[in-house]
C-alpha cells in the first residue's frame, strides 16, 4: 500500500492539472466577460486620449509623470519579484518550491506584459515607439529601459516556456478529444515532440538551471534601470544615489507578496489545498518578512539622509521642503498610511505566531501590495 501512494500522488496531481483545462467552472466565462468590459472601457479611454491628447490624464508640463508611469514601475517589479523567486527556489532546488514555481513563472510574465504597455500609452503617440529605437541616444536612461524591458520579456518568455514542455506533452497524450483540434495541434506543436526520455529530461534541466541564472542579473538590470530614470534627475526626492537597490528589495518585497496571493487564489479557485498546504505559506512569509525588513531600512536611510541636511527648506524647496511635506504636511497621511498598513502591520502579521497563518499571510500580502503601488 505505501509503494502505491506516491504513484496514487501522482495520479491526483495529473487530475488537478487536468480539470480547469476539461471544465474551467460555471464562474469561468462571468469572470471572463467582466475583465473583457474593463478592456473595453480601457481601449474606449485610450481613444478619447488620443483623440484630446495626454492633457485629459492631468498630466502636463510641471506633472510630467503620472498613473502611467506609476503603473509601469510597479508591474515590472511584480513581475521581478515573481521571476527571482522562481529562480532562485529553482536554482537552490528547494523541495517545496514544486506546487508554485510555475505560478509565479506565470505572473512574472503576464505582470510584465501589463507594465509594457504603459511607457507605450505614456508617450501619447504610440505611432511614434519606434523612433525610441531608430533616434534613441545612447546615453538615455529611456533607451535603456526599453532595451533591458525587452531582453528580459523574452528571458520571461522562456522561463516560463521551457518547464510548461513536458506539460503540453502530457496534454496532448491525455486529453483526448476534449482538447478539440485547434489546442489538440497547438499541444502537438508547443511540445516539440518531448517524449520523456533521460536524455531530453537532462537537456531540459540544463537549459532551466542557464536561464534561471541568467534571469536574475537580467531582473536586477531591468528594476535598476527604472530607477535610474528617476534617480538621474535633478527633482528634490528623486535625486538619490540608492535608488537602484531601493527599487529591487522594492520590488521583490511587492512581488513575493502578489505571488502569495496569485498561490492563494488558485488554491482556492481549483482546490488545491492538498497539494499547496499552510507550511508552502509559511515558507513564502519567511521570505515576505525578510524583503521588508530590508525595504524598512532603505526607507529609514532615505528619510535621514535627507532629513540630516534639509536642503533647501529655507527657501521653502529643495528636499527639506518635501520632506516636511511627507512628515508632516499634505502627504503625510499617504506616507504614515504606507509605513502602518505597509511596512508596520504586514510585518507584525508574519512574525506572530496566531497570525502566521493562510488568512494572516494574505491579509499581510494583500497590504503590502497596495502600498507598495501607494509607495
Amino acid at each position: 500500500m505505501e509503494e502505491r501512494q506516491p504513484e496514487a500522488r501522482m495520479g491526483g496531481v495529473r487530475a488537478a492539472a487536468l480539470r480547469p483545462i476539461v471544465s474551467p467552472g460555471v464562474l469561468f466565462w462571468p469572470i471572463a466577460v467582466v475583465l473583457g468590459m474593463i478592456v473595453l472601457a480601457g481601449a474606449v479611454a485610450f481613444v478619447q486620449q488620443l483623440r484630446f491628447g495626454l492633457g485629459v490624464t492631468g498630466l502636463n508640463q510641471e506633472v510630467s509623470w503620472g498613473f502611467y508611469i506609476t503603473d509601469m514601475v510597479f508591474f515590472i517589479g511584480l513581475s521581478y519579484g515573481g521571476a527571482v523567486t522562481s529562480a532562485i527556489l529553482r536554482l537552490t532546488n528547494a523541495p517545496w518550491r514544486a506546487p508554485m514555481a510555475r505560478m509565479a513563472e506565470a505572473m512574472a510574465l503576464v505582470t510584465l506584459m501589463i507594465g509594457s504597455l504603459f511607457p507605450i500609452i505614456d508617450l501619447g503617440r504610440p505611432d511614434r515607439m519606434g523612433n525610441l529605437l531608430l533616434h534613441g541616444q545612447v546615453g538615455s536612461p529611456v533607451l535603456w529601459d526599453v532595451v533591458a524591458v525587452n531582453t528580459y520579456m523574452v528571458a520571461t518568455i522562456i522561463f516560463l516556456y521551457l518547464p510548461l514542455i513536458p506539460d503540453i506533452a502530457f496534454c496532448r497524450d491525455h486529453l483526448g478529444p476534449a482538447a478539440g483540434r485547434l489546442r489538440k495541434a497547438l499541444y502537438e506543436r508547443l511540445s516539440l515532440g518531448w517524449r520523456g526520455t533521460a536524455g531530453e529530461r537532462h537537456l531540459l534541466e540544463r537549459n532551466m538551471t542557464i536561464v534561471a541564472v541568467v534571469i536574475i542579473p537580467l531582473a536586477v538590470s531591468v528594476h535598476s534601470v527604472l530607477a535610474w530614470l528617476f534617480g538621474m534627475t535633478v527633482r528634490p526626492g528623486w535625486n538619490s544615489t540608492i535608488f537602484a537597490p531601493y527599487f529591487v528589495v522594492g520590488a521583490l518585497f511587492s512581488g513575493v507578496a502578489a505571488v502569495i496571493l496569485v498561490i492563494a487564489a488558485f488554491r482556492k479557485a481549483y482546490h488545491l489545498e492538498e497539494f499547496i498546504t499552510e507550511q508552502h505559506f509559511k515558507y513564502l512569509s519567511n521570505i515576505l518578512l525578510a524583503l521588508g525588513m530590508g525595504y524598512g531600512y532603505f526607507l529609514f536611510a532615505e528619510v535621514l539622509t535627507e532629513g540630516y541636511k534639509m536642503e533647501g527648506f529655507s527657501q521653502h524647496e529643495g528636499s527639506g521642503a518635501l520632506l516636511q511635506e511627507l512628515l508632516l504636511g499634505r502627504y503625510a497621511p499617504l506616507f504614515w498610511g504606507f509605513v502602518v498598513g505597509g511596512l508596520a502591520l504586514p510585518m507584525a502579521l508574519l512574525s506572530l505566531p496566531a497570525t502566521r497563518n493562510v488568512a494572516g499571510i494574505v491579509t499581510a500580502s494583500t497590504l503590502v501590495v497596495v502600498a507598495m503601488w501607494l509607495k
